[in-house]
């Protein structure tokens, strides 16, 4: 999972692209980078490993001149983590384009053999985001004019669309010309469309999500469609088409479970809303299930579960209380690499109140268990604080199918959901008991009063949206990652990159 954005102004928009990244932090941590573009049409660019705060002093914003730009902050699924990986990436032809990518292609493999072999084109790394930008660079060689037109990044948008498959959100900037915006037919990662009225004329800009948009003083217009490409030049002029021939709106349903922002809008669906939805079918839920229920308190596991732990206990009529302090200096467990180093982060980041636990029964609330490490650790804070009795809720179905657009998870034999049912999972997780949201609950909570036509819950169920995921495909990535993790711990790597995406 990553986050990018594109600005095109009538002023400098490097302040802009560093404050956008800095509210799109959430989305990765491992690197960040920003390009811009000057009227000459020459590129500067500063990217590297690290926290946008840390990648960019003065004497690099100083550098990066021009009205236009794009940015990338990035988090690892894949290749090694030297800077080479990080983003944007850049190519010289034609025109000069940079890139910046959010999502995995699942047919990386064939793309690059066809880069080699038929486009005669070189890649530099092992990211997929870097044959993302050779196929879009391959494409728009066909345009005959010296100064690339709408219609010429529309065709070539149309054949990126054709050759690869998978997830991809990205952002492009072509020197001289201006900034592109392109989605997946099935629109599995999130763009925003903002614009803003100055007195030098309108500004546009996207973004991963719209709290980038809100940040920026941008006012949100919507979202790139599934398959659409949106172009805006360097004057400003905002063109857009649809590029593939079936797109279908299926976007990821983990994006809302955990990793946007509550107070973000993508495809038209309030991220804090969704997660209130999530509470209160939770609650339904756990009256029929656990009608007798004798809890005292509810207490959020910061931060995502908060906006549903707080509608589950309004709906229960059961008293909320904060019960976890996290150190917010400490990264996400969820995106370190190895239980070692999980299982020594987690009582780092967080640390229990003893006075909203001691004598009560207790139920903590998740947005989704993945591995299950964090909860057994978590379980056992609040027992060790003084809770009488310590229940579960997590606001997502059990994990059990592995990821294969964007988002870093382990191998399926290591979710904690891997061939047990729910009791056998709640013994391994030492609470008193477990109770996991219906996935077609889950479905109703984000979808209600939106057009999206389906999610993809491929961590859920195994359906994967795209439908080019089979066994054979499965079996390789859980390779690559099994051979990721062991170069990882051989060289003592603190990150892993997990499956060729940035």
């Amino acid at each position: 999972m990553c986050g990018i954005i594109g600005i095109v102004g009538h002023s400098e928009v490097n302040q802009a692209l560093y404050d956008g990244l800095t509210v799109l932090q959430h989305r990765g941590q491992d690197a960040a980078g920003i390009m811009t573009c000057d009227q000459d049409g020459k590129f500067f660019l500063r990217k590297d490993n690290g926290l946008v705060k840390d990648v960019f002093h003065t004497r690099h914003m100083l550098r990066l001149k021009g009205q236009m730009g794009i940015g990338h902050i990035r988090y690892p699924t894949a290749g090694g983590s030297s800077s080479a990986e990080s983003q944007p990436f850049y190519v010289n032809s034609p025109f000069g384009i940079a890139l910046a990518h959010n999502g995995n292609l699942t047919n990386t493999k064939v793309l690059k053999e066809e880069l080699f072999q038929t486009d005669r084109r070189h890649l530099n790394t092992g990211s997929d985001s870097e044959v993302l930008l050779n196929i879009l660079a391959h494409e728009l060689q066909n345009s005959s004019q010296l100064k690339p037109q709408p219609q010429d990044i529309f065709n070539a948008v149309k054949q990126v669309h054709r050759r690869c498959r998978g997830a991809y959100a990205a952002v492009a900037m072509i020197a001289g010309v201006g900034v592109i915006a392109f989605r997946d037919p099935y629109g599995i990662r999130p763009v925003v469309i903002g614009k803003r009225d100055t007195d030098k004329g309108t500004e546009y800009m996207v973004a991963s999500e719209s709290v980038a948009v809100d940040i920026l003083d941008f006012e949100l217009v919507r979202d790139v469609e599934p398959g659409e490409c949106v172009f805006i030049d360097n004057d400003g002029n905002f063109y857009a088409q649809q590029c593939a021939e079936n797109p279908v709106k299926s976007p990821c349903i983990f994006e809302y479970v955990y990793f946007a922002r509550p107070d973000s809008m993508m495809d038209g669906i309030s991220v804090h809303k969704s997660r209130m939805r999530m509470g209160t079918m939770l609650a339904e839920k756990i009256k029929r299930d656990f009608p007798d229920h004798d809890i005292d308190v509810v207490i959020p596991i910061p931060d995502t579960s908060r906006s549903a732990a707080l509608q589950l206990s309004y709906d229960l009529g059961v008293v909320y209380r904060e019960g976890f302090i996290k150190n917010r200096y400490i990264g996400r467990t969820f995106i370190m690499p190895g239980q070692t180093l999980r299982k020594k982060s987690v009582r780092q980041k967080l640390n229990a109140i003893d006075l909203e636990f001691q004598g009560k029964n207790v139920l903590l609330v998740d947005d989704s268990i993945v591995r299950g490490t964090t909860s057994q650790q978590i379980v056992q804070m609040a027992r060790d604080a003084g809770a009488k009795k310590v229940y579960l809720a997590s606001a997502a179905p059990p994990v059990r199918f592995p990821n294969v657009y964007g988002i870093d998870m382990p191998s399926a034999h290591e979710f904690v959901a891997n061939d047990r049912n729910i009791e056998q999972i709640a013994e391994e997780l030492g609470v008193d008991w477990l109770i996991y949201q219906e996935l077609t609950d889950l479905v109703a909570a984000i979808k209600k009063k939106s057009n999206v036509e389906r999610f993809d819950t491929s961590c859920f169920d195994g359906e994967y949206i795209t439908g080019d995921i089979d066994e054979n495909y499965l079996y390789y990535i859980d390779a690559l990652r099994n051979d990721v993790n062991k170069q990882s711990k051989e060289k003592g790597n603190a990150v892993i990159e997990l499956h060729n995406n940035a």
